[in-house]
């Protein structure tokens, strides 16, 4: 199946592990991100197109989604990774810091998903097949001091997926999110035994393993999950944990 693929933020990281996952399967990958370097590389690593592209630019996000829905006449996969996890201790933390992370994550996800749903609507839903998938966070539902809005963002990603869900019904596009647990993505970071051991898994995440959980939801078998949102995370969300005596 030769599916017309874009991907928010798939420069590096999970982004680049689903640029290259999708790449891996024939189709035709574009992406964008704010990293011209690493956007440069991960293009010609992988065989995708690459747009350099602030996604809280509003106007520069929304043109490049425009030329490609022009130039592929549509968009059957959409994956809105990027994403941003600064966090500050909520009396250091700025309205303009707040607004930030929230246009990167949230906003830019609403922005990217209605262009399609406008562009299916207007060609009549021909296209029996389309995917939306979104990247959410299990600090959606548990947090640590200093998250407030990356959880904010995170929780309305997970609330917006079902949403559009519903939206998007009509033109035959699935919505679901994927909530990544602790995803190892530097290839700086000294993991210790006991990381892996927290997990039920036995081990941390990798990029992979979201790759491979955005390829499961876009197969297009699998239209029946719809509005859902996919815990990748090694059990660790499933944990009951206390204190030490």
């Amino acid at each position: 199946m030769d599916r017309r693929v874009f991907v928010t933020g798939g420069a590096h990281g999970i982004g680049r592990a689903i640029v290259d996952a999708f790449c891996r399967e024939g189709d035709r990958v574009a992406f964008c991100d704010v990293d011209t370097m690493r956007g440069e590389e991960t293009a010609e690593a992988c065989g995708a197109q690459f747009f350099e592209v602030d996604v809280t630019d509003k106007m520069a996000l929304e043109a490049c989604v425009l030329g490609l829905l022009d130039a592929w006449g549509d968009l059957d996969v959409l994956v809105n990774n990027v994403g941003i996890s600064e966090f500050e201790p909520i009396i250091e933390t700025t309205v303009e810091h707040f607004e930030r992370v929230l246009n990167t994550n949230l906003r830019s996800t609403f922005l990217t998903s209605r262009l399609l749903a406008v562009h299916r609507a207007k060609n009549g839903a021909k296209n029996p097949y389309g995917r939306i998938v979104n990247l959410c966070s299990t600090r959606y539902l548990q947090s640590e001091p200093g998250t407030e809005a990356y959880a904010a963002s995170k929780g309305g990603i997970w609330s917006m997926t079902h949403a559009l869900a519903v939206s998007l019904a009509p033109y035959r596009v699935t919505v679901n999110c994927i909530a990544p647990g602790w995803i190892s993505v530097n290839e700086g970071e000294v993991l210790r035994p006991e990381d892996h051991e927290f997990h039920l898994s036995r081990r941390v995440g990798c990029a992979d393993d979201i790759a491979r959980a955005c390829l499961f939801l876009c197969d297009e078998r699998n239209d029946f999950i719809n509005g859902q949102c996919l815990i990748v995370d090694g059990g660790v969300t499933k944990k009951m944990i206390y204190p030490e005596e």
